[in-house]
């Protein structure tokens, strides 16, 4: 069996575990989706458990759920009235994706730039100051950086929007609150690999021949560089997708995430599965794409044929 293929399956059985997982959890809280709807009459609550298949067995409610998500369809949801999960998803899966992308190429832009300024400025103030940043950055929880940039550029400057959705200036506060936490880990990782690939005896030969460092930097220790950067990007996913849940309630972003905890305060059973289930996938996808990356930057990481390691 081919790593790919092991990977993918090992990736489906971890999708699966985590929504059975979530499947159980969800079911075993206090409360029950019809619980917020004061002077319901005890007949109408048995018909819609009855009509949600709630008040079936556990087993045969997962028997169930099971054969709907294997069929793509993860049941309709207990808080959208007339409304299935899936369209639930559809509309706010976009979203999510588009202010995930924003964040990591935030990440990626901000966090090379300041790993490869500190790798060529080694040992002086600007590498000081890029290291604090990074680790000021590391430290700093992304809703607290939120709130510092909506205080400085919404209300101070009064530059951009400190909340919303539907423009492009309506992006920008959230792409940062969330990637500039994950650039620091960029420009840390970069920089190390920068400064191990830059003490390699082929840049040595190289810069001898009379290659300029910039080129040396960008076309030559770069490519070595980049894999533990890219090795990052199956984790830096899940921190995307998890820190997502805040930022899109602070900005008041209808994303997966906010569908989530919306989902949590409701006891929106099949809502809340299906989001987590989105979420798994994703970043078993991110990680699997990583590693293929990776591979391709650095063919030593590949398995040999045969399968031995």
């Amino acid at each position: 069996m081919s790593g790919l293929l092991r990977r993918l399956l090992g990736g489906l059985l971890t999708t699966w575990l985590v929504a059975t997982l979530c499947f159980a959890l969800v079911r075993a809280l206090p409360g029950g989706p019809f619980d917020d709807v004061e002077g319901l009459d005890p007949v109408i609550r048995a018909n819609l458990e009855a009509a949600y298949d709630l008040d079936a067995p556990l087993p045969a409610q997962y028997a169930a759920w099971l054969g709907g998500l294997l069929r793509g369809d993860f049941g309709p949801s207990f808080r959208y009235r007339d409304t299935s999960v899936g369209e639930v998803l559809a509309e706010g899966l976009p979203v999510s994706l588009l202010l995930g992308s924003a964040a990591l190429a935030v990440a990626l832009g901000a966090g090379l730039s300041a790993g490869a300024l500190a790798a060529r400025r080694r040992g002086t103030w600007v590498d000081t100051l890029v290291m604090g940043a990074s680790t000021l950055g590391l430290a700093l929880p992304n809703f607290v950086l939120a709130g510092v940039l909506v205080l400085l550029f919404a209300f101070h400057w009064q530059l951009l929007p400190p909340a919303g959705w539907g423009s492009a200036v309506q992006l920008v506060l959230p792409a940062l609150a969330l990637g500039l936490p994950l650039a620091a880990s960029v420009a840390r990782l970069f920089r190390a690999g920068l400064l191990d690939a830059l003490g390699e005896d082929w840049v040595r030969t190289a810069r001898a021949k009379g290659l300029s460092e910039a080129r040396l930097l960008w076309l030559h220790a770069a490519r070595t560089a980049l894999v533990p950067v890219v090795s990052w990007l199956g984790p830096a996913a899940a921190a995307v997708l998890t820190g997502s849940l805040v930022i899109e309630r602070l900005f008041a972003i209808a994303g997966l995430g906010s569908h989530f905890v919306e989902s949590a305060f409701n006891a929106d059973y099949n809502l809340a599965v299906g989001v987590v289930v989105v979420y798994t996938a994703l970043v078993c996808l991110m990680n699997l794409l990583a590693d293929a990356a990776a591979e391709l930057l650095d063919p030593r990481l590949a398995e040999p044929a045969g399968g031995e390691a």
